[in-house]
């Protein structure tokens, strides 16, 4: 079995369904006591926080390029950022160690196109939905990708910060999201990305009926497949 390496802590509670995720999921292919290799570091999320909030993306690349850095020397295979936000820096943070990083919108748009699904809505931080970094990911891979309004990416992004990353859990706000997504359905999305790892603390399947697509589970699922490849 191969020693996957983490990037966490943004927030931890996503981080947390991560590490059970790849458990379970070597344990179901694998049976008996096995658990997965992992390594993890988990960085302090306010700090980050604060660097996206003042645009300083450099400084958090140097950030996850030094935990990725601490990844490797403690015997990790492989590297992966448990947030699609930071994303962003990706290639900066792959091009500083020589081991592969497992990018969650690739494994999203594996994902997607297995299922058939060419026409997604994309829901996540305001970095995310509008920015290139991770929709040109998704449509370079054949998904075409659309997002909420503007007023409505305010609505996602401010409930992910202010409640979801601090485990804060409610029906209203899952409601405003259920709303979002289906106005996104009438405009022909085939399925929603949750591009937040902790949207599906807040939403599951069973709350609509357009399929909805988990990146924490994809992205972990992932890394089961690479530590049992």
């Amino acid at each position: 079995m191969k020693t996957v390496g983490l990037i966490g802590g943004m927030s931890w509670e996503s981080t947390a369904s991560y590490y059970r995720i790849i458990n379970q999921g070597i344990k179901a292919r694998l049976g008996g006591l096995h658990s997965a290799k992992i390594v993890l570091n988990s960085v302090d999320f306010a700090e980050v926080e604060a660097m996206q909030q003042a645009g300083d993306w450099q400084l958090s690349a140097e950030l996850l390029k030094s935990s990725a850095r601490s990844l490797e020397a403690a015997g990790a295979q492989c590297i992966m950022i448990c947030t699609n936000t930071m994303h962003k820096v990706a290639d900066e943070v792959a091009a500083t160690v020589s081991l592969p990083l497992i990018h969650v919108a690739d494994t999203t748009a594996r994902v997607l196109i297995a299922k058939g699904v060419t026409k997604v809505a994309l829901l996540g931080t305001r970095f995310t939905m509008s920015e290139p970094f991770y929709k040109t990911r998704l449509e370079q891979r054949g998904v075409d990708v659309v997002v909420p309004t503007d007023d409505e990416q305010t609505v996602i992004h401010d409930i992910i910060y202010q409640q979801l990353c601090l485990g804060d859990i409610r029906e209203d706000s899952k409601q405003q999201y259920l709303d979002i997504i289906n106005l996104l359905q009438h405009q022909g999305a085939q399925g929603v990305v949750l591009g937040c790892t902790e949207i599906g603390l807040l939403i599951s399947q069973q709350d609509t009926d357009i399929p909805l697509f988990d990146t924490a589970e994809i992205h972990a699922n992932a890394a089961v497949e690479f530590a049992l490849s």
